[in-house]
Formats: structure tokens, C-alpha cells, sequence
């Protein structure tokens, strides 16, 4: 049932979260005990499978996976805070489209299927340092268009961003979310220099200031200090936990908007899994904040679902081990 109160209606979604399936996770822990090796050896692929399993509720399995990439504009590159012009962004979609990207490299080698959202990137959104980022009804609405990319029967899903100037904003989210300065939570981004860290620090700290008490609430932190592809990500995760399907998240971007639902429900993000952890150095603090382990450390950051695709294919991988090995039981 609809409220008319936009957020109203995800939190009842989020109060209604489908619980992991335990006898399929069970199953799994008990063949991996069963096969002809010391149990607990094959490490994390072990945890992964059996994540997999209590998620889908099936055996372990990738049949139609997907990597999601939202693509969104922000009003607060006015302040000169990454070395790209907001015009990239869509150029890195055209690129993505063109097949040119790592990202299509990647999933290629993986075999998984790719879409690229974008999202009005014609229409940045506000300036976050003195008005909010988005309306609540904007806001719901992109939440609600990110649940769609789930629709197609996939069976799990990669998560990443395109966007310039999202780092900063990530960076505010994680400091409204979490506490602490500008200082503490942005990073070089996409190539910054000491100046302009400084100046993505002084935009965070200017935007905490300037809505002060109305960043309580996680979804007003989504909309005030957030973005587009923040929304639409925090979306898909809702979506796929309500139809049973995996997620992994890819960078610093898709955290932050991971984290908002955390703060909103501790439970919320059960069903996934962080595909690594990048070099921006407030990523690590997030991740650690959700309690979450990531699959790959090798430094990127590069974003644009790379890192997400890259750990899509070691879920497979755990999927396929296994199964093979079930196989000779």
C-alpha cells in the first residue's frame, strides 16, 4: 500500500525485508564438510557460495548475471572539485555504449551482461552546499527507476557509478551518515591535488553546515547531500533484496549510497557483498562501518563498476566450484 509520502514507502519496503534462506546456506555449509579436502581450505569461496545459496535461495549459481552502472551530474562541481568537467560523464557513457570502457573489457572476460543508466545527466542536480540536492519526490522517483534494473529475470547483479564530482559527494553522505569533517572523508578522486582535496574538504564541511539537523534522517541525507545514481543504487538494493537476487557493490560511490540503508536498517544489506575496496581512502572506513570484508583489494581506482565486475567473476567462480565439486560426491 502507497502512502503519498515518498520515502514513507521505502521504509515500509524496508521494514518488510525478506530474510536469507538458512536451509539453503545450510546445505551448502554441509556439502563443502562432505568433500574430499580439509574444510574451511577453500577459504572465502566457501563463504561466498554459501552467501550465494541463502540469498537465491537455490544452489550455488550464476546464470544471468549483470553489472548496473548509474550515471548522474552534480551542481557541486561548480566548486572545482574534480579535475574533469561534468561533460565527461557522458562521455564515459558513450564510451560504455561504444564498448570501449574497462568495464566492457571486464565483462567480456566474465561473461556478464552490462546496462548503463543515464540519468538525467542533462540536469545536474543542486549545488548540495546551499540547497538540497533533490527534491523527496525526485528522489523517490530515481530510487523507484533503480528498482527497475533488476527487472529480467537476473539472478544477481553488480553494482557501480559514473559521475563527476561524486567522490565529494560521496564524502558527504559518509560524513552526515557517520560523523567527522570534510578532511576526513574525501580523497584525490578521479586525480585531485592537494588544492582541490582541500577544496572537495571545505564543500563537505560547508553542505554539513548548511543542513545541519535535517541530515538525521538517512533518506534526507540521500536527497540533500546525495544524487541521482546515489538514489537509483539505493533502489536496486531494495529491489534485489525483495526478488532474491545477490548483489555486489563496486566502489566508493555505491557505498555510500549502500549506507544509507544500513543506517536506516542494520539488516539491509545482507544480501550483499563489497567486490573490493578502491583507493580512496574514506572507502576503507565505510566498508568498515558495514561490516563488510571485500572480495578484491587491488588498488583501483578507476571506478565505473570495474572493481564489481572484476569480484562478479570470482562469485561465479565460487558458484562453479561448487558445483563441480558436489558433482563427485
Amino acid at each position: 500500500m502507497t502512502t503519498g509520502l515518498p520515502f514513507e514507502d521505502f521504509r515500509n519496503l524496508m521494514r518488510e525485508l525478506p530474510a536469507r534462506d538458512e536451509a539453503a546456506a545450510e546445505k551448502v555449509r554441509t556439502q563443502f564438510g562432505q568433500m574430499r579436502k580439509p574444510r574451511g581450505s577453500l577459504g572465502r569461496l566457501e563463504e561466498i557460495a554459501e552467501w550465494l545459496a541463502g540469498w537465491t535461495g537455490r544452489p550455488p549459481a550464476v546464470t544471468r548475471p549483470l553489472v548496473a552502472i548509474f550515471a548522474g551530474n552534480h551542481g557541486i562541481t561548480k566548486h572545482s572539485v574534480s579535475p574533469r568537467l561534468p561533460e565527461a560523464t557522458a562521455q564515459m557513457v558513450e564510451m560504455c555504449a561504444a564498448g570501449g570502457a574497462a568495464v566492457n573489457q571486464l565483462c567480456l572476460a566474465n561473461d556478464l551482461g552490462l546496462k548503463v543508466f543515464d540519468l538525467a545527466l542533462h540536469l545536474p542536480t543542486a549545488d548540495f552546499v546551499q540547497d538540497a540536492a533533490l527534491d523527496e519526490r525526485g528522489c523517490a522517483a530515481t530510487m523507484a527507476f533503480g528498482m527497475e534494473a533488476i527487472a529480467g529475470g537476473i539472478d544477481i547483479i553488480a553494482i557501480g557509478d559514473l559521475g563527476v564530482g561524486n567522490s565529494t559527494v560521496a564524502a558527504a553522505m559518509l560524513a552526515a551518515l557517520y560523523g567527522g569533517s570534510g578532511a576526513e572523508w574525501v580523497g584525490p578522486g578521479s586525480g585531485a591535488d592537494l588544492q582541490m582535496i582541500a577544496r572537495k574538504a571545505a564543500a563537505v564541511d560547508a553542505a554539513l553546515s548548511f543542513h545541519g539537523s535535517n541530515l538525521k534522517d538517512p533518506f534526507e541525507v540521500l536527497r540533500r547531500v546525495g544524487g541521482r545514481e546515489f538514489a537509483a543504487i539505493a533502489g536496486a538494493i531494495i529491489a534485489a533484496r525483495m526478488q532474491k537476487v545477490a548483489v555486489v557493490l563496486d566502489g566508493f560511490a555505491a557505498t555510500a549510497a549502500a549506507a544509507v540503508l544500513h543506517r536506516v536498517s542494520p539488516a539491509a544489506l545482507d544480501h550483499c557483498v563489497a567486490g573490493h575496496v578502491s583507493a580512496e581512502p574514506g572507502h576503507a572506513k565505510a566498508l568498515k562501518r558495514l561490516g563488510m570484508e571485500p572480495v578484491l583489494d587491488l588498488r583501483l581506482a578507476h571506478g565505473e563498476g570495474t572493481g564489481a565486475a572484476l569480484a562478479l567473476g570470482v562469485v561465479k567462480a565460487a558458484a562453479l566450484v561448487h558445483s563441480g565439486m558436489v558433482a563427485t560426491l
